[in-house]
């Protein structure tokens, strides 16, 4: 199956994330849940993502949903690291299909409320 690059935006501030967090438990699970689940659906939660993330999930929805749906529904969300600077936190984390495979994602870069960043390299 072909890999998704999923809604690559705000690259300066990734690469400016530094550090990884000890002992840290993850603050993104929840919502990177549920942006994903809403993007296998076809949609993009306005409420969760900032612009230009937002138009950029729009813009690849066509690949994203059936990529996504093909994957099954999430079966678990499991924290790896965070890595943040004054500016930045961005989470990866283990989503876990039902049909089988598990897939890093990568959510962060919240303001107010809002990520900037999100994506996965399968």
């Amino acid at each position: 199956m072909r890999k998704v690059m999923l809604f690559v935006t705000a690259a300066a501030s990734m690469a400016a994330a530094g550090a990884a967090q000890a002992a840290d438990e993850g603050q993104y699970g929840p919502a990177l849940r549920r942006i994903v689940t809403e993007a296998a659906a076809g949609t993009c939660p306005a409420d969760l993502m900032a612009e230009p993330l937002l138009s950029a999930c729009g813009n690849q929805m066509s690949q994203m949903k059936p990529a996504l749906a093909a994957l099954g529904p999430i079966e678990g969300v499991s924290f790896i690291k965070a890595e943040e600077d004054d500016n930045a936190r961005v989470e990866t984390y283990a989503v876990r299909y039902a049909g089988g495979k598990t897939w890093l994602w990568s959510l962060g870069n919240r303001k107010n409320g809002k990520f900037t960043v999100a994506y996965t390299l399968g």
